[in-house]
């Protein structure tokens, strides 16, 4: 959780850091502090991952035949190896508001203790991709209205991170979004997953040079 969060001062351009919106005596309004950080995630792409340039590959040289020197022959379509490594999607949610204080601060759960992996961990809201999803936006922002009760139309995404690999092998993608809102946002927890709901200063995770 905490190299996710350190991630967002990396996502930030070096025009405004990060460190001045984190700072509630910053001369920016707390609104206007939310929407610049906002418009700053934004302008921030993730990089395409070794997966994204494998799969353009595959999409580019589907229904092709190529040679052993690499040029394209006739009509047999490249097989494509079933066996290979593909991790499964799963997304988090990064769920940051601006508290009383004026600080930044990022929503967290603790996981039951009867669940069967990361059992009493802290960690962010998330989990896996189903089917049903279309995208990472939508399996965080699923799964978050699931594990803590949160209603999606109060979250503005904003960007997506550099998905990483896990220790239980999921493709995890954080997605970042803001909510604007938080006294509209009434905890829920799912006891069968959540033990509590709770936030904590953004500045505590990120070290910020």
């Amino acid at each position: 959780m905490i190299p996710i969060l350190r991630r967002l001062s990396k996502s930030v351009p070096a025009i405004d850091p990060l460190s001045k919106l984190m700072d509630a005596s910053s001369s920016l309004g707390g609104s206007r502090r939310l929407a610049a950080l906002a418009q700053q995630l934004r302008l921030y792409k993730a990089p395409p991952t070794l997966e994204d340039i494998n799969e353009q590959c595959l999409e580019e040289t589907a229904g092709k035949v190529v040679s052993q020197v690499g040029f394209p022959e006739s009509a047999t379509p490249i097989a494509q190896d079933p066996e290979s490594f593909r991790p499964k999607r799963a997304a988090v949610l990064v769920c940051l508001f601006e508290g009383d204080a004026g600080d930044l601060r990022v929503v967290l759960t603790k996981r039951s203790a009867r669940l069967s992996t990361h059992s009493g961990e802290i960690a962010l809201p998330g989990g896996k991709a189903d089917e049903g999803d279309k995208d990472d936006v939508d399996t965080a922002t699923r799964e978050a209205r699931e594990e803590i009760g949160l209603d999606t139309s109060l979250v503005n995404v904003v960007t997506v991170l550099e998905p990483f690999l896990s220790k239980h092998l999921l493709r995890v993608v954080p997605v970042i979004g803001i909510l604007n809102e938080k006294k509209a946002f009434k905890p829920a927890p799912n006891p069968s997953e959540v033990e509590v709901v709770f936030d904590a200063p953004l500045e505590m995770f990120i070290k910020v040079s």
